[in-house]
């Protein structure tokens, strides 16, 4: 079973590159991200006839996630990650799907810190490590996937020392990962390749991705039920390479189905 995690960068504009990808790989379950597009303009139809049921949350010009399933239908668990009633921003999507439970998450990117953005983004990732725990509770396979706009470690950007004050590296974010990994999460693409330097964005400027100035900030991780069949893990750089790309790339993991 192949699962994977694309932060599209606008999912209507990039919808011919999606549908590519989508038939080139043949992904069984994707998490979608920054979908923005309002909920009425989500491309459900051209993506239900290329195979996948979807489920999605939208938001007008920013935001949105999406789970889409190959050949079968996302049963939906959450819209909204608990913790703030009041919280309006489409970050969040979580749902049932081939006997495993899928959460699809876009974390905030925090810029600039400090600020307010910065505490809402620190607020949002200890409303996510709760709900994990309770995920982890449950005893069922689960995989937290998407962007969660963090360097875990140094090995995670090709400059760290560029990026020290930076919201996607600060100490603050960093441990907050971290304590969300030791909860008993298997983070997929490093424990296969723990010494290599991978990334999974590269920005527009500077021809970063020409120069692979990179960084890792897309993120699957796995509950221990999920991590026991772990059997491989990459990115596909090459849908960053095509013309007018997101500027991250899908990264995938495979497990074994048992």
């Amino acid at each position: 079973m192949r699962i994977a995690t694309f932060n599209i960068n606008g999912v209507n504009s990039r919808l011919p590159a999606l549908l590519d990808w989508l038939e080139a790989t043949g992904p069984d379950v994707v998490c979608l991200q920054e979908l923005k597009a309002p909920q009425d303009r989500f491309p459900a139809a051209a993506l239900e006839r290329a195979g996948y049921g979807v489920l999605w949350r939208g938001q007008a010009r920013w935001n949105g996630v999406a789970i889409l399933a190959r050949g079968a239908t996302p049963e939906p668990i959450l819209h909204q990650l608990p913790g703030d009633p009041d919280d309006a921003q489409s970050r969040y999507l979580e749902a049932a799907v081939r006997g495993m439970i899928v959460a699809c998450l876009y974390l905030p990117n925090g810029n600039p810190a400090p600020g307010p953005k910065f505490d809402y983004k620190l607020r949002w990732f200890e409303r996510l490590a709760s709900r994990a725990r309770t995920l982890l509770d449950h005893k069922v396979p689960v995989v937290m996937a998407g962007d969660f706009n963090v360097m875990p470690t140094d090995l995670d950007v090709y400059a760290p020392e560029r990026w020290r004050d930076d919201a996607l590296f600060r100490p603050e974010v960093r441990e907050a990962y971290a304590r969300l990994v030791d909860q008993g999460w298997t983070d997929a693409l490093r424990s296969l390749h723990p010494g290599e330097r991978i990334y999974t964005f590269w920005k527009y400027l500077r021809q970063a991705f020409e120069r692979d100035a990179g960084l890792r900030i897309d993120h699957l991780l796995l509950s221990p039920d999920l991590a026991s069949r772990l059997t491989a893990a990459g990115v596909d750089r090459q849908v960053r390479a095509q013309p007018r790309p997101s500027d991250h790339a899908p990264v995938w993991i495979e497990l074994d189905r048992n």
